[in-house]
């Protein structure tokens, strides 16, 4: 006697919320709340929105010391697996600098044509000395640590990639009796990418936090003083954003600019939220595997550039910084005042080191130039909001510069590159032992 299988009804089809549209509904929600604490003077609605905030973001800084630890540990032995690996690293290196030297030039000329220091009001007497610094001694020293603990404890992220570098290249050398410490390396370092990700998916409820504090605590009064830097700092940012990255894309990389922006996008709004690039950095490396770089090559160009390549914190900002500073206290900028910008943009941006903020990195442009640091005071009060769009430029750039790399050198899988259209948090992870599902075409 046969048994007939009972048919099935077909599965409904799930309603997804896409994390762009949670972003921007966190963006909107954020918006409202900090404009309702800040106008009817609610307090306990601007604490919570700052709690909330300061919790995301700790959580992110949680993880960083030892994520950079092993992503730049892990990244530097997998080089072993790429074929012509010294050609990619050099070649990345170059990219770096190149789009570096675009940026700041970018920055240089738009500070040049509106002059952002005149008519704000702003006075010397205004700045004060911020309580980070930067110099070249300091950066040059200040590679090496004392010992291998204050590091981590401190979040020097640039020693721990010292450490790291070291630890890998050491790995590299001693060959298979290094194996055992190797694994236990990528394990962890997946282990923490697993915890980062759950973060991640806060980052919606982060974004109220954040961005409600920035309006509750600044307003818009206090941007209407800032508001040609703003400004200049923003279409800086975009010009480089949509049109040199896309030019680059269509000429170098010879690829289409809208496949990239639809693949990397998730990437560049946790960046524009989150304001730390080695926060959004599992992300970054996410994107750019789902864009068709080698996995081999991705697991070594996003950590060192989420680490070192800054185009918004390093190259646009510092340079319109200068030149707003300098009309401050009234100091006149030469053409060699200007090259020295372009040389500390590229070759201190390590200095940056993927964290929030880039004070030490603008006090180091600011010593090379001898402009007096308390001009960093007078950007204080309005750093969080232009450290949003930087980060978002930091990080696009991050993903950028690998996949012109690999389509330069054939190793871009162009049909995966033109199929990255959908969000990689709307799948599974991709640590959580599951296939995710491959984007429609």
């Amino acid at each position: 006697m046969s048994v007939s299988a009972t048919p099935q009804a077909p599965a409904k089809a799930s309603f997804t919320f896409p994390f762009w549209a949670q972003i921007v509904t966190g963006l909107v929600l954020g918006v409202l709340f900090g404009w309702l604490a800040r106008t009817q003077d609610v307090s306990w609605l601007a604490t919570t929105l700052e709690k909330v905030g300061d919790l995301f973001v700790q959580l992110l800084k949680l993880a960083v010391a030892p994520l950079v630890f092993f992503a730049i540990l892990v990244s530097v032995t997998n080089l072993r697996k790429v074929n012509n690996a010294a050609r990619l690293a050099s070649r990345t290196l170059l990219w770096f600098m190149i789009t570096s030297l675009i940026a700041v030039g970018i920055g240089l000329a738009i500070g040049l044509l509106t002059n952002p220091g005149a008519g704000t009001g702003l006075t010397p007497q205004d700045g004060q000395l911020p309580k980070r610094t930067g110099s070249w001694l300091d950066f040059l020293t200040g590679i090496v640590p004392t010992d291998i603990v204050t590091p981590f404890t401190e979040l020097n992220v640039l020693q721990i990639v010292f450490l790291a570098a070291v630890a890998g290249i050491a790995a590299l050398q001693l060959g298979d009796k290094a194996q055992p410490v190797l694994t236990l390396a990528e394990s962890i370092l997946q282990l923490l990418q697993k915890a980062l990700w759950w973060v991640i998916r806060l980052a919606p409820i982060g974004t109220v936090g954040l961005i409600g504090t920035a309006i509750a605590s600044y307003g818009w009064d206090l941007i209407g003083k800032y508001a040609t830097f703003t400004a200049d700092v923003y279409v800086g940012s975009a010009l480089v954003m949509f049109g040199v990255y896309p030019l680059l894309l269509a000429l170098v990389a010879k690829v289409n600019p809208i496949h990239f922006f639809k693949g990397a996008w998730p990437a560049i709004q946790l960046a524009f939220v989150s304001r730390s690039s080695v926060g959004t950095m599992p992300l970054t490396q996410k994107v750019t595997e789902r864009l068709g770089v080698p996995k081999e090559y991705t697991s070594f160009a996003v950590p060192f550039g989420a680490t070192t390549k800054m185009d918004g914190c390093a190259a646009i900002y510092p340079a319109l910084a200068a030149i707003f500073i300098a009309q401050i206290f009234d100091v006149q900028l030469t053409i060699t005042d200007y090259l020295l910008i372009a040389f500390v943009s590229v070759v201190g941006s390590a200095a940056t080191a993927g964290l929030t903020g880039a004070t030490v990195m603008l006090t180091l442009t600011l010593s090379t130039l001898g402009l007096p640091l308390e001009g960093v005071g007078l950007l204080m009060a309005i750093d969080p909001i232009l450290d949003m769009v930087r980060t978002a430029t930091n990080v696009t750039g991050q993903a950028l510069v690998p996949v012109v790399v690999a389509a330069r050198e054939g190793i871009l899988d162009k049909e995966a590159y033109a199929g990255a259209s959908s969000s990689p948090l709307d799948e599974a992870s991709p640590l959580d032992g599951r296939a995710a599902v491959a984007p429609a075409a």
